[in-house]
């Protein structure tokens, strides 16, 4: 696999390290991190998905979690894959393709290096790998990928972060730096005929708070970008 998605579920880490999403004190971006925490004794992993490829010709993740630390406390977050060591299994599950790559390459639009496909434009993947960027409504730009590369029906895998998620039981949460783990996502006809986008996320704003449930449809804008793994079902 050059490009992957992979599910990370249960196990303990110890050391652990991650930071939060937080907004930015330069005007060159639009959100930022926070400082990195490293809290002591185990954490015991919830979930996590990671994005898998490659930086300047190196193996590379970006990973999203939820996990609970030693002292109780639920966090959510970017965990710092270098400085984080597992101490007891993990269970993972990886969906991917060696047709395409996920790459680290500069993003001129946000100013960071981002996560971006590379490789040949398959007319019908088994697997695709979608990048959204900032301002895109994530529904509809996943519902125009999945036409646009003839997937009638597929599984939505990623991370990514969202300006002010808005929640289909009207919940919205002020804040425009996040950090977005899918818990369950799928792109199927609805009851037209037409695709429809169906998104279950955890969400953590830059208080620390974690917000959980399912999108609401066309009102949730990507904020720095959406590093998806469409596979076909």
């Amino acid at each position: 696999m050059r490009g992957a998605v992979v599910h990370l579920s249960g196990g303990r880490f110890s050391p652990f390290a991650y930071v939060m999403p937080a907004l930015s004190a330069e005007p060159r971006y639009a959100a930022y991190y926070s400082e990195t925490f490293r809290p002591g004794g185990e954490t015991r992993l919830e979930r996590a998905s990671i994005t898998f490829g490659e930086r300047d010709g190196a193996p590379f993740l970006h990973v999203h979690g939820t996990w609970i630390e030693a002292d109780g406390r639920r966090r959510a977050g970017h965990l710092l894959p270098v400085e984080v060591v597992v101490a007891a299994p993990v269970r993972a599950e990886a969906w991917g393709t060696a047709d395409a790559a996920w790459r680290v390459e500069p993003d001129a639009e946000t100013n960071f290096p981002l996560f971006t496909p590379a490789g040949p434009g398959a007319g019908a993947p088994a697997c695709l790998l979608l990048k959204i960027q900032p301002n895109e409504e994530i529904h509809a730009a996943i519902e125009a990928a999945a036409r646009a590369h003839g997937l009638a029906a597929a599984r939505v895998r990623g991370i990514g972060s969202i300006v002010r998620p808005a929640f289909a039981d009207g919940r919205v949460i002020p804040t425009d730096a996040s950090e977005v783990l899918i818990r369950d996502g799928t792109v199927r006809p609805g009851p037209d005929g037409g695709l429809v986008a169906h998104l279950d996320i955890a969400v953590v704003d830059v208080d620390g708070g974690i917000h959980e449930g399912v999108l609401r449809r066309g009102a949730n804008a990507a904020c720095i970008t959406f590093e998806l793994c469409l596979t076909a079902e």
